[in-house]
């Protein structure tokens, strides 16, 4: 795969709680619960280095020590560094209190309890500023929601779950965005990405990438399960 992404940092969001979990792996934060046989940060990290990404930074909260210490400050050939979480900042607000880390113009963005296989480097070549969301089509969108774009692939609304039914696209929780959409985002509270942020873009450049690639979350223990059979 390309080198092309060792100029972008990337973020991965890992502060979550994960309390609908907390039946199957009470004593770990989700991100770094055992996924057949290994801890499941390890699967986006994977990603990221296969990519060529060079410098990773990790959003804390809940478990933010655990997570650091499972970790450490390297994997492969990136650097890790933490933004922690003294309190629950949001999606949106964690994104913008790693701001002063994030070091490259435009940042990856992603999920840390999500994992969708994603062509990086063709997502940076059709990103346009200031912001893309990658995007998978799913025979039912009720437990997920659905992101709407129009042929050109500006995003034209966000539907939120359990109000949308059949086959639609959902946000892989993989996000190109340039640092102004993350200066915007109002500092030192709770701010959600998919319900406040983002919304407020539409209409200003906000832009969808397809991708067939295969997508999983560790959510819910159904999914978690799930996630063993995929990665074994």
């Amino acid at each position: 795969m390309s080198d092309r992404l060792d100029h972008v940092t990337a973020v991965i969001l890992a502060g979550g709680q994960g309390t609908r979990l907390r039946t199957v792996v009470a004593d770990r934060q989700k991100v770094v619960a055992p996924v057949a046989g290994r801890p499941f940060l390890y699967r986006l990290l994977d990603q990221l280095a296969a990519a060529g990404l060079r410098r990773i930074v990790i959003c804390t909260g809940y478990q933010a020590r655990q997570v650091a210490d499972t970790l450490g400050a390297t994997y492969r050939h990136m650097e890790l560094r933490y933004s922690v979480e003294t309190e629950p900042l949001g999606t949106a607000g964690a994104l913008r209190h790693a701001l002063p880390l994030l070091d490259s113009d435009p940042i990856l963005a992603l999920n840390g309890d999500s994992f969708c296989e994603t062509d990086l480097p063709a997502l940076l070549a059709a990103h346009q500023p200031p912001a893309t969301i990658v995007v998978r089509e799913v025979p039912d969108t009720t437990q997920s929601g659905r992101v709407e774009f129009d042929g050109t692939g500006a995003v034209t609304s966000f539907i939120e779950k359990g109000k949308t039914t059949g086959t639609g696209w959902l946000s892989a929780g993989i996000y190109l965005l340039n640092r102004e959409v993350l200066a915007s985002i109002p500092a030192g509270r709770a701010v959600s990405i998919e319900r406040e942020t983002f919304p407020a873009w539409i209409g200003h450049g906000l832009r969808v990438f397809r991708t067939g690639g295969r997508f999983l979350d560790i959510g819910t223990p159904a999914t978690y399960a799930d996630a063993q059979r995929f990665f074994k």
